[in-house]
């Protein structure tokens, strides 16, 4: 009886041993496959096809060197340092594994005077100094034969660009030839020096960094700077990035025009309101005033395209709200709703920052095809850009819905033609030199993308800087960087970086409620209209009447006035009663689907687990039945 009463317990603990060994056997098998389950929308944690696409052409096995400190010390900062090392780490396994062979990845604890921390500084790897005085290495190198790419330090800040940063500077080692591109702009985009003078009369007089985008593009490309009265675009340049062309001359235009003819690649950022580019002496009575617009009329209007400076796009869907509360419509955050999810250059995008942008009108001449990069919604009109700055309510308040979706950034292709038919604008017409020099059309299929806003690639408008233990740090608040980037890549024929480059940022806005706020907002600015206009013609109504009155009576008000006020009154009153349920029920469907949301986040995996549960035991119980 006892050998019997033992069995069970033998059969039960071999049963556990078992099922442990066979749990140890399947994690040893998932760590060595390093498979992962990506369940974020973005698959922020998936190599991008273009990553792929990049490790597939290796030819040549390339070698990761990986540096990481492991520090004995647990402060909070290495501890950080150490917990990000890890997921960079699982990173390199993931390209090793997609390489097949052709990706060697080798590790090193880089401690102070040893081998380790000696081959790091022939890499270009840097130490971080920490608070303690500590120094800690993270950062990587490329190699490939003779050349050679290093990430200095990783920055825990750069994590979502973790995956463009490696795979482009794997592209660049395969490829160290960086296309030249050109950038002409009246802007401090490449900084400015600080003026020492300036400084010793007590007034600002600190310099400039170059903007972030500049700095990205260095990375890329080699990147010239080319003047606004440029007579001549290099021939050597593959693209050429205008910001904010104001007060460009005609010889600098003609000198894109045959750019443009010989071949090259335009990318032209206008803007009918600049924010950025104000006048620099300002009265202060009279407020912050607009700058400048900028177009390139002439070549647009060859193309078959207008751009109306003086007026902006304002949209209720794509509004913004400003810190201090109030609404601003023409100061767009445009959604996937607005942004072309087809095109190379905006499929990965989910958001952008159009600070009064112009719109694209017209029909392409023929021979041109126009691909809308970006438009807003038909809840949009266009609205002076002057008003559009001074008073965000003024337009809420009186705005219509023009029923029309308007190109805010657009993409022509096809057969250009000269925009300066007779040459170049100033030169003697007897002359035959210029004519026959003049080239008249391209002699194959170009490209020029035009976007409607040059604020929205200033870095005020596109990054938001933070303070951390490492420095002054800036993330991207949106897509505009990598929409500039996008666009640079696609005309200079590197595509497969696009891909992983545009996952960088992902933001899902509200963009129901958002709609539920614009048709909300719709219904009361009728109601106040209404109310506006009634007010209107009892004014009206009581200055006839007062007119009428002899002298002696001007200061009594009639029964007939005395009628049209409490009608008024009587009006005002219904109307306030209207708006407030408006706001009520606005109120009252925006906290229902708050709600709805949180209770299906709260209630979704445990109903899922238990339904899971309940069939598995139905199963079992219809197998147990069964026999």
């Amino acid at each position: 009886m006892k050998k019997k009463s033992f069995e069970p317990i033998l059969y039960s603990a071999a049963g556990i041993v078992a099922m442990a060994l066979i749990l140890i056997a399947v994690n040893i098998l998932i760590g060595a496959a390093r498979q992962r389950v990506d369940l974020t929308k973005e698959k922020a944690y998936t190599l991008s096809a273009g990553t792929r696409s990049i490790l597939r052409k290796l030819d040549t096995p390339v070698t990761i060197r990986f540096y990481c400190t492991q520090s004995e010390n647990a402060t909070p900062e290495t501890v950080y340092l150490r917990d990000y090392a890890r997921r960079v780490e699982d990173l390199l396994g993931e390209y090793k594994q997609a390489a097949g062979g052709k990706l060697v990845v080798q590790k090193f604890n880089p401690q102070p005077d040893s081998d380790a921390e000696d081959s790091a500084r022939l890499d270009d790897v840097e130490g971080q100094e920490l608070s303690n005085g500590e120094k800690f290495y993270l950062g990587l190198a490329v190699s490939l034969l003779d050349e050679k790419q290093a990430i200095p330090f990783l920055a825990p800040d750069r994590e979502r660009l973790l995956e463009y940063d490696l795979s482009r500077a794997i592209s660049r080692i395969e490829t160290p030839e960086k296309p030249v591109i050109g950038v002409m702009s009246p802007l401090p985009v490449f900084g400015s020096p600080a003026n020492p003078m300036m400084m010793q009369m007590g007034q600002p007089g600190q310099g400039q960094e170059p903007w972030a985008l500049i700095g990205e593009l260095k990375n890329d490309f080699e990147v010239k700077r080319v003047e606004m009265n440029a007579d001549k675009i290099d021939d050597d340049l593959k693209v050429l990035l205008v910001i904010h062309p104001r007060d460009i001359s005609d010889k600098a235009e003609f000198a894109i025009d045959q750019f443009l003819m010989r071949g090259g690649k335009l990318i032209a950022f206008l803007d009918p309101q600049s924010l950025v580019d104000r006048p620099p002496q300002q009265n202060p009575m009279m407020g912050e005033m607009p700058g400048k617009g900028s177009s390139l009329d002439p070549l647009l209007k060859a193309w078959g395209i207008q751009f109306d400076t003086s007026k902006v796009v304002a949209d209720m869907n794509f509004k913004m709200q400003l810190r201090n509360g109030s609404d601003a419509p023409a100061f767009l955050s445009v959604t996937p709703e607005g942004i072309d999810p087809n095109d190379i250059v905006t499929s990965e995008l989910d958001n952008l920052w159009l600070p009064f942008a112009g719109a694209f009108t017209g029909t392409p001449v023929a021979g041109l095809k126009e691909t809308v990069l970006v438009k807003s919604t038909t809840d949009s009109q266009l609205v002076e850009g002057i008003m559009a700055q001074m008073s965000g309510d003024s337009i809420v308040k009186s705005f219509k819905p023009s029923g029309t979706s308007y190109a805010l950034a657009i993409k022509l292709s096809g057969k250009f033609k000269t925009a300066f038919p007779e040459g170049e604008p100033g030169e003697e017409k007897s002359t035959n030199k210029v004519a026959t020099a003049t080239l008249k059309e391209t002699k194959s299929d170009n490209t020029v993308i035009l976007v409607g806003d040059a604020d929205m690639i200033c870095d005020q408008f596109a990054l938001r800087q933070q303070q951390t233990p490492f420095g002054n740090f800036a993330t991207a608040m949106n897509g505009n960087l990598n929409f500039a980037q996008n666009a640079v890549a696609q005309m200079a024929g590197d595509s497969d970086l696009i891909s992983v480059r545009s996952r960088a940022t992902q933001n899902r806005p509200f963009t129901r409620i958002k709609k539920m706020q614009a048709e909300a907002q719709e219904a009361y600015q009728s109601k106040i209209k209404e109310l506006e206009d009634s007010l209107a013609d009892t004014r009206q109504r009581l200055s006839e009447l007062q007119q009428a009155k002899q002298g002696n009576q001007r200061f009594i008000l009639s029964p007939e006035q005395q009628a049209e006020i409490e009608k008024f009154r009587k009006k005002e009153t219904e109307a306030n009663m209207q708006l407030k349920e408006e706001r009520k029920k606005l109120r009252r469907d925006i906290d229902s689907l708050e709600t709805r949301l949180k209770w299906e986040n709260i209630l979704a995996m445990p109903v899922v687990v238990a339904l899971s549960g309940i069939s598995l035991a139905l199963y079992k119980r219809k197998r147990t039945s069964a026999k």
